[in-house]
């Protein structure tokens, strides 16, 4: 079926339904990320592959609405005559809804797939225009989307204690007292990664992301009864299990909860990631609800020494197979036979040299020139373009290893570059490097240092559209809250043991994308005579070298260029003894002090 005929079958399947429309998020039950191929729902009905989004089909229009990673991108795959393109952050849902909605509609929704908090938001909007928000019975998507991949079955592992660094005996008892600290009885865990996190398991079920589709309760004493597809059990997991947690089928969660009902007061969820379906069930099994935070969310994203040891690890090998592309890239780049796709095809094979990596962390970004303004552009048969010339090539790109999970973007010059493409690619560098060197009082948010990454392209009246720091897991999701480095919310306050991204980037519709991305992790800066509160610095986590050809020297301050070239001596130092002697003379020259 084409786009269109997709679009027809679902107004088709709507108007038997009754209903006057249906909101498709990029979504599955979880909310997480990355979704598994039975609920690419938003890329089957439009062909838009980006992982955010969401379309509204009415019976005589249809809207599409991206964030500004995916401006570029959502014209360049979805049909414009089907579907207006709409920015979620300047042109949001809810007025668009008040606009096109009438007295007396149905809008339709999935309650498996949308939050407390977004079903109100749609609430509301269809309120204010007599209009009424609906749950259906069954997906619209589902029911005429005829070769609809299943569910996967895959079995999950257990992470060791080794890697953990902290037993899940000992985590379900810690969630458990936060719990009663809260007048909790339970907690209802359906965050995939705060699931995995728990209990020391990782799975197969998502790509990109080591997480097991399952959900469970999380009692006050520790106890969890985790809701899973039986086949997806081993005999080491179990054991690993052990008695604190029990297993029922992955449809189990609401006959669980009719037989608890009585003896279990209050359960509570977090309304931001949690369905509304969910929501739901426990209310009709009568009990209270409680709004709170995932319990388990900040401890998880304050990772412990044995994490952060073995993410430093992870990098260091990452940043020499990323070192020994690199080199490569140089070297072949000329000859003119390069593609996009061919590119990030090697990126891989190096990465998959080591024996510790499960998988890439993300699809490869690899734009060669216009495509590199593509924040999240993935190159196809179809837009796979030539590496050659005189062009700027930006690679974004990650493994998930057993040890850590790494995240990191290079752009760098093939052939001559413009004096524009230096001075740009150096107001970005001057950006991540004023992050990376930043030292902050603890208590300071995110969102209070998102400036410092973006005031050299300020003074030139440009900027980016998008975030500059995103929180990553530990061999876990490569985008994990709550932390975050943003200016569109300040987040949480950054604490001990958090990794962030720094990626200040800058991006010219059609020409050239520019963006310098580390992971780096907080940790203790001093407390200064004097000082009030003890300051909080990055350690800068990736290594591989920053391409010196880009860089207009005369831009940078003295202490920018003493940065940049100690970085270099560390990479040059950590990297060398791991790569090959042919690699080592062009290591040492592309990180050259400056």
């Amino acid at each position: 079926m084409s786009p269109a005929e997709r679009l027809t079958a679902v107004r088709a399947h709507l108007k038997s339904a009754g209903v006057d429309g249906f909101i498709v998020p990029r979504a599955d039950e979880y909310q997480g990320e990355f979704v598994a191929p039975y609920a690419e729902r938003l890329s089957w009905l439009t062909d838009f592959t980006g992982s955010a989004g969401l379309a509204v089909i009415l019976t005589d229009q249809a809207a599409l609405f991206i964030d500004g990673r995916y401006t570029l991108q959502v014209r360049d795959q979805a049909d414009d005559t089907l579907y207006d393109f709409k920015h979620s952050s300047d042109e949001p849902v809810g007025p668009w809804l008040r606009e096109v909605l009438e007295a007396g509609q149905q809008l339709g929704f999935d309650p498996n797939l949308h939050t407390p908090d977004q079903v109100k938001r749609y609430t509301e909007a269809c309120k204010k225009v007599g209009a009424e928000l609906v749950a259906l019975p069954g997906n619209p998507i589902d029911a005429v989307w005829s070769d609809q991949p299943e569910r996967p079955r895959t079995p999950f592992k257990v992470h060791p204690l080794s890697l953990a660094g902290q037993s899940h005996d000992d985590k379900r008892t810690q969630m458990g007292e936060e719990l009663s600290k809260d007048d909790c009885d339970a907690y209802l865990v359906t965050a995939l990664d705060s699931l995995c996190w728990l209990l020391n398991i990782r799975g197969a079920d998502v790509e990109h992301t080591p997480l097991v589709l399952a959900s469970a309760l999380l009692f006050a004493d520790g106890r969890v009864s985790l809701f899973v597809d039986a086949d997806k059990v081993t005999d080491e997991v179990r054991t690993h299990l052990g008695e604190g947690v029990t297993l029922s089928p992955a449809d189990g969660l609401g006959a669980a909860v009719d037989a608890l009902a009585e003896s279990v007061r209050v359960i509570a969820v977090d309304k931001a990631t949690v369905s509304q379906w969910a929501v739901d069930r426990l209310e009709a099994a009568g009990v209270t609800i409680k709004s709170i935070e995932d319990p388990c969310s900040m401890p998880k994203a304050c990772k412990n020494d044995v994490e952060l040891n073995g993410i430093r690890a992870a990098h260091i090998r990452d940043g020499a197979a990323l070192t020994c592309f690199l080199s490569w890239l140089d070297q072949e780049a000329p000859k003119g036979k390069l593609t996009e796709m061919s590119a990030a095809d090697q990126l891989e094979e190096f990465r998959r040299r080591d024996t510790m990596l499960q998988g890439l962390s993300f699809p490869t970004i690899s734009g060669a020139g216009g495509n590199g303004a593509i924040v999240h552009y993935r190159a196809t048969e179809e837009t796979d373009a030539a590496i050659t010339g005189d062009m700027l090539f930006l690679v974004d790109s990650g493994g998930q290893y057993l040890d850590g999970t790494t995240d990191v973007t290079r752009t760098v010059a093939i052939g001559t570059p413009t004096k524009e493409q230096q001075r740009r690619f150096t107001q970005v560098l001057k950006g991540h490097v004023a992050l990376a060197k930043a030292r902050f009082p603890e208590g300071t948010a995110g969102g209070q240092l998102d400036g410092f990454a973006r005031a050299a392209l300020w003074a030139d009246g440009v900027d980016y559209d998008h975030g500059t720091g995103h929180g990553v897991g530990a061999y876990l999701g490569v985008h994990e809250g709550p932390q975050r480095i943003s200016k569109a919310s300040l987040g949480p306050a950054l604490k001990l043991g958090m990794v962030v991204s720094n990626e200040p980037g800058y991006y010219k519709t059609d020409e050239f994308g520019i963006r310098i991305e580390n992971l780096v992790a907080v940790r203790e800066g001093g407390k200064p005579d004097g000082a009030e509160k003890l300051l909080f610095e990055f350690e800068t986590l990736t290594l591989a070298p920053i391409d010196l050809r880009l860089v207009d020297a005369e831009l940078l301050t003295e202490e920018e260029v003493e940065w940049l070239n100690a970085y270099h001596t560390r990479v040059r130092d950590t990297l060398s003894p791991m790569i090959g002697e042919d690699i080592g003379p062009w290591l040492a020259d592309a990180t050259r002090a400056i």
